[in-house]
């Protein structure tokens, strides 16, 4: 059984690094001031799926694939640059998505959280970096702690980013009645994808 003491010492651990500003939070930012704060809400929780299966994979031991095999890294990074620079002339190109278009379903909000997540490979490396730290293997199945710490880890950061992207959204609203304002506002949304996709593709593995 998990000792109570060793998940008490996890969770700060974990809310620290939630806190910390991320590609997560930026995107969940860049999504609330684009789509509004329902689709920056689904947002945020797609990339908590996504870090589920990485915590998941690195449990399995497949995070050790992904450090050993350059290319394996190498194809996950930059099918997450395509994705963001999708999503970023998508931005740029459209402006805020609740300007005189349909709102953006939840369902594709989350999809996009949750690629964006699953594609990049520096995750699944934290993840098989930090968990260990705080698993006992004589505590029971190891891929039962990795989950129950991920589990955590994940929820904090739902919490975390969801509340950016409530802000992004509450701020864009006040905002966006203006046509100037409203299409620079899609340009910010559309640079912030853009800087993330030049911070994942310059990602060094180590």
């Amino acid at each position: 059984m998990m000792d109570p003491l060793i998940l008490l010492t996890f969770v700060p651990a974990a809310l620290a690094l939630n806190l910390t500003p991320g590609a997560d939070m930026m995107f969940c930012l860049g999504q609330g001031l684009r789509s509004g704060r329902g689709p920056a809400v689904a947002a945020s929780a797609g990339i908590a799926a996504g870090g589920m299966v990485h915590v998941t994979l690195a449990g399995l031991g497949l995070g050790a694939a992904v450090a050993a095999l350059p290319w394996l890294f190498d194809v996950i990074r930059w099918a997450g640059v395509a994705y963001l620079l999708y999503l970023a002339w998508g931005a740029w190109r459209s402006g805020p998505a609740r300007d005189g278009a349909p709102p953006v379903p939840a369902s594709r909000a989350f999809r996009a959280g949750f690629v964006v997540n699953l594609t990049n490979p520096k995750v699944i490396l934290f993840v098989l970096a930090f968990i260990p730290q705080f698993v006992t293997p004589q505590a029971g199945p190891v891929l039962a702690q990795f989950l129950i710490f991920g589990a955590v880890l994940s929820l904090g950061g739902f919490v975390v980013n969801a509340l950016v992207g409530l802000f992004a959204g509450q701020a864009g609203e006040r905002l966006f009645a203006s046509p100037r304002v409203s299409l620079w506002l899609g340009r910010l949304s559309g640079g912030i994808f853009a800087a993330l996709a030049l911070r994942l593709a310059i990602l060094e593995r180590t």
